[in-house]
């Protein structure tokens, strides 16, 4: 079973075009978006309308909570004075301009999904959230000590954990005390706003099938795709709208 992973969209819609375009032609089994669909750049209806109209299963992000109760809170870490104004700027932009039936459907999105499979009498959870298990908000970085990682995944029963937030990927094994299993921390990268340093949008395609075994480490199939998107076109709306510069700079530079 193929399943289609992909988060953090940020009002990016040329990239959420291309990359639903993408896995339109991989015709995966299940798709699923693990939020933050709103902030940063001129598009939060048209994203949550793509969204809805495909009914693509879709959890909260941060961005989307803060969106969805008309706050000035978007729950982003911002760490220098300049960064806290520009997040303001975009925050009441965003809260400006998104529709009331937007807004409704940011409010009412749930907080995770879990999929849970059975193969050759073997059980095993793939968790989607947004930012953790515990906090839609909390980064999950890939330098994460193993046991603290290993403690979220136990204490949220998850042996695959996809996520977003940080706007970073990677795939991390961890092995469990047993010596025996392994668990899988997944994070999917942004489709539009990357913060690796590759411009093109991001997105994860997991293969779950009957040779998929958590007491075989390299036995889950986690493809990283990465999609070119006219990354020009979204840095000019962003600079033509009341947005700050810099977020235009960040999608040319992706950091």
């Amino acid at each position: 079973m193929k399943i289609a992973l992909f988060s953090d969209i940020h009002a990016n819609l040329p990239a959420l075009q291309a990359v639903l375009a993408d896995i339109d032609q991989k015709n995966p089994d299940l798709i699923y978006c693990l939020g933050d669909l709103v902030g940063y750049a001129p598009y939060p209806n048209e994203v949550i309308q793509e969204i809805r109209r495909r009914k693509i299963p879709t959890i909260a992000g941060n961005y989307d909570e803060g969106i969805g109760l008309s706050s000035d809170n978007c729950g982003c870490a911002y760490k220098e004075p300049i960064d806290k104004s520009h997040g303001a700027i975009s925050i009441a932009y965003t809260n400006s301009i998104v529709q009331p039936a937007a807004r409704a459907f940011l409010q009412e999105l749930p907080r995770h999904f879990a999929l849970d499979f059975e193969f050759n009498g073997e059980k095993f959870r793939l968790l989607l959230v947004h930012g953790s298990p515990r906090k839609i908000n909390e980064y999950l970085f890939e330098d994460r000590d193993e046991k603290s990682l290993l403690r979220i995944m136990e204490q949220a029963q998850a042996d695959i954990m996809a996520f977003g937030h940080t706007h970073k990927p990677y795939q991390r094994i961890l092995g469990n005390d047993d010596g025996n299993t392994f668990r899988h921390a997944i994070n999917i990268g942004s489709v539009g706003k990357p913060k690796d340093g590759d411009v093109r949008a991001c997105y994860v395609m997991l293969d779950i099938n009957p040779e998929t075994s958590m007491s075989k480490a390299e036995s889950l199939s986690v493809e990283f795709v990465r999609v070119p998107y006219d990354v020009e076109s979204i840095a000019s709306a962003v600079e033509a709208s009341p947005l700050p510069n810099e977020y235009a700079d960040m999608l040319r530079k992706a950091y």
